[in-house]
């Protein structure tokens, strides 16, 4: 728990001169609990805010005494990359009744605790506007009982709720995620994928049984990042006799996938049911196939361990943009504003009425009761969605139409994934597909050969690109390109890969007046960890790119423990784009992001210097290092310019160039070293978000392709010659658009290959405001209110 007291601003700040007070307080103990405490407490601080941590949860709010105190920006160092929550978490019987909530209110008047941010459930989120409404009754009866004065009452007449959610449950309406869920979805994905290497081995079938009393996000998404054969979730209940149909998929997997996938997965919620109500029990499941299938069934319960461990880089990057929105939204409040809660509503923070999502959310427990499960679905929003996509893997028409696909560029994490997803769905259709090895290189040289069904099994959580790639563009190659594109009668392209499959596609499509039988529908699904292809906010490869990266970083802090004083400089990849560096600085706490994009000098570089300077200076006299171990900085670089250190941040401030002139004004007081972290951004298992993401990709780009293909088809030829039939795949900020690439054309800095304009840039100001660097408040770009309603939670985010 915790509390931002006593505010000045530093920078303007709104119109707002007010001075105020306020605090944080944690309820619950998901993984990225303390990125959101470090974010809170140190922009409460940035804003002149006395900040208070409350330990605990309302149970240290309702005791008092040393479970309130103080903050500085020390006391929350170092602990981005722990689970848990360092301020603790209990669940309190005391707060519930209103003598609970009056020795609450009378403990954070004696503070003078005027705002409270509280991260929990809906449970606790509905508990803090319940205490806020009671305020002023509360504030009444402590004077009338003689504890506080009327003076002291009216100084503290009003008190300012806003809430972060935190639940692995994804259970939240009106947030598009919530903290804990990504990195619940790690501990997940690491178990069933050693669990899939064991039941391959003994020809097994394994039923796994995850959390989700009420809500199946957990199970859901896990089922299409691992590519299990079957899934229970309590809000989508199998009709009557699945067991018969689920007996005769299971079995019907073995004799399609032959040799390549002896072993079935069963994923299930802990709260899965029946049409009628009742629980399915994974000790039932596991029953039913040894008895009717004869397999060797084992169950495995995940347990708590999903709530624990290392926060994902996604928790961590969420929870500090949701602690900052929240700092802001509680400095900006006035007495007639509502309680609110922070979400994300693609990849913006935003402030939602949290009445208003806790009403929603009730919704769905009540439709599920009601057995009204279709209403439930919707409600949960892109739910159902991912519900049909999981669906479409058996019937097999049959198409005149073939595609080809292919990767292109350099390797990402989720090629594979959206490569299975696209060649299933498309089988599905009836077409007839083609794999092409080595990109435009590879369709150049005919290296095209048929894919079937069961030649995918098992690629969901492969890295790498099992079909090759390379960063070859077609414009030296055009008529051999052609060549095969008649030869196999090929309908439509499918290019998954980075850059270079964008740049492919348009040299392809700026052909057509050339060649007539360039005239196909062409998808470029953009993979690469740069995440600096036009069209779309997020790339497959990026986010495991950055856990890779920060995975990197998580070591190299700890290496430094027991020894002085050190400045890490570590440079990431990324080209001239910095996405991957600025990312990997706001997941590790890093004090800089040198990137390409955010010009600096040799100014800017010595008030850097001098800034850890101070900082190690002061760490050393305020004698925190015995509590907090050694301080360590960890300054990120880009590919060219700008990330301490992307490797092309600058020209001329190269790596070498910054870790000699850190090494050198740092003498006597710290020293520096240099990491290049390199390839390894590109390599390890897909995180689950690449593996989700690459899954509902591919299937939205043959969904796509399907409907251009009938749309163009010329009494068996197919003739497609208009703009919007070669397009980018794309996720702007929680909408999948396709983007003709002639469109993008406009919008693309070529010579430094990425976007003219990125969104994450706003992320900036954050990092450096959590670093305690002086910059302008006005450079953060605040969110805005959105209110939730049936519609705005049935738009698919994406995740």
């Amino acid at each position: 728990m915790g509390t931002i007291g006593t505010v000045y601003y530093p920078q303007p700040l709104g119109c707002l001169t007010t001075i105020k007070k306020s605090l944080f307080c944690g309820t619950v103990r998901h993984t990225g609990m303390n990125a959101a405490v470090r974010a809170v407490t140190r922009m409460g601080i940035y804003v002149g805010a006395q900040v208070y941590l409350i330990y605990e949860g309302y149970q240290g709010l309702v005791d008092g005494g040393d479970n309130i105190k103080v903050a500085n920006w020390q006391s929350v160092s170092n602990i981005i990359q722990l689970g848990g929550t360092v301020i603790g978490s209990a669940r309190c019987k005391a707060f519930t009744t209103r003598e609970g909530r009056l020795a609450a209110a009378f403990n954070l008047v004696k503070k003078g605790i005027t705002n409270l941010c509280v991260c929990g459930g809906d449970g606790s989120l509905t508990g803090a506007n319940i205490f806020r409404n009671e305020w002023n009754g509360l504030l009444e009866e402590l004077v009338s009982k003689g504890r506080i004065t009327d003076a002291v009452a009216k100084q503290h007449s009003h008190l300012n709720i806003v809430g972060l959610v935190g639940s692995i449950d994804n259970d939240f309406c009106g947030t598009d995620m919530t903290i804990g869920a990504d990195s619940a979805l790690h501990r997940i994905m690491e178990i069933v994928d050693s669990i899939m290497t064991t039941a391959q081995s003994h020809q097994r079938a394994f039923v796994l049984e995850l959390m989700g009393r009420h809500c199946g996000y957990l199970a859901l998404v896990s089922a299409l990042a691992s590519g299990a054969d079957w899934l229970f979730i309590p809000e989508a209940p199998p009709l009557e006799g699945w067991e018969d149909r689920m007996c005769a998929r299971l079995s019907s997997v073995r004799l399609t996938e032959q040799r390549l996938n002896q072993l079935n997965i069963i994923i299930m919620a802990e709260g899965a049911i029946d049409r009628n109500g009742d629980p399915i029990s994974s000790t039932y499941v596991k029953d039913l196939v040894s008895k009717r299938l004869g397999y060797d069934t084992r169950v495995t319960v995940l347990g708590h361990v999903q709530r624990g461990g290392t926060p994902s880089a996604f928790d961590r990057i969420l929870s500090s943009k949701l602690g900052v929105e929240a700092v802001v939204a509680l400095m900006e409040a006035s007495p007639d504003t509502p309680a609110c809660v922070i979400g994300l509503s693609g990849n913006h923070a935003v402030r939602l009425p949290l009445m208003e999502c806790v009403e929603m959310t009730k919704l769905v427990q009540t439709a599920m009761n009601e057995k009204r499960f279709d209403e439930a679905i919707k409600l949960r929003g892109g739910i159902q969605s991912k519900t049909n996509t999981k669906k479409h893997t058996s019937t097999f028409p049959q198409s005149n139409f073939s595609l080809a696909i292919l990767n292109v560029g350099a390797p990402a994490a989720g090629m594979n994934a959206a490569v299975r997803s696209a060649v299933r769905r498309a089988i599905g259709h009836g077409h007839k597909v083609y794999g092409v090895h080595d990109g435009f290189q590879g369709l150049a040289n005919g290296e095209v050969f048929e894919m079937e069904w069961h030649r995918v099994a098992g690629w969901t959580g492969q890295g790498g690109s099992l079909l090759g790639t390379k960063r070859t563009l077609p414009s030296n190659n055009m008529e051999k390109i052609v060549e095969t594109i008649t030869k196999f009668n090929i309908s439509a392209l499918l290019v998954i890969g980075g850059f270079e499959g964008y740049t492919g596609v348009l040299q392809l499509f700026e052909a057509r007046s050339q060649y007539d039988e360039l005239c196909i529908p062409m998808c470029v699904i953009p993979a690469t960890i740069s995440n600096n292809v036009p069209g779309t906010d997020f790339t497959m490869g990026a986010d495991t790119a950055v856990n890779s990266a920060m995975a990197g970083c998580d070591k190299i802090k700890q290496s430094a423990s027991g020894t002085k004083r050190r400045v890490f400089v570590v440079e990431t990849m990324g080209g001239y784009c910095g996405y991957l560096a600025t990312s990997t600085g706001i997941a590790t706490g890093a004090d800089a992001a040198y990137i390409f994009e955010d010009p600096f000098n040799i100014h800017d570089l010595k008030t850097n210097v001098e800034h850890l300077s101070e900082k190690m200076k002061k760490d050393i006299q305020r004698g925190l290092v015995l509590r907090y171990g050694p301080h360590i900085q960890c300054v990120l670089l880009c590919n060219f310019l700008l990330f301490p250190r992307n490797e092309k941040c600058h020209e001329n401030y190269t790596t070498d160039f910054i870790h000699r002139l850190y090494s050198a004004e740092g003498k006597g007081i710290f020293d520096c070293r240099v990491n290049v972290l390199g390839h390894l951004q590109q390599g390890g298992t897909p995180s689950p978000f690449d593996r989700n993401f690459g899954t509902k990709m591919g299937m939205r780009a043959i969904e796509w392709i399907t409907t251009k293909l009938t749309e163009n088809d010329r009494q068996g030829r197919v003739f497609a010659n208009g703009p919007d039939t070669a397009c980018v795949l794309g996720l702007k900020r929680k909408v999948i658009s396709f983007t003709p690439v002639a469109e993008l054309k406009a919008v693309t800095d070529f010579e430094h290959r990425m976007p003219k304009v990125q969104w994450w840039a706003n992320l900036r100001p954050m990092l450096k405001m959590l670093a305690k660097y002086q910059t302008s408040f006005c450079d953060y770009v605040p969110g805005e209110m959105e209110h939730v309603t049936r519609r705005s939670i049935s738009i698919d985010s994406g995740f």
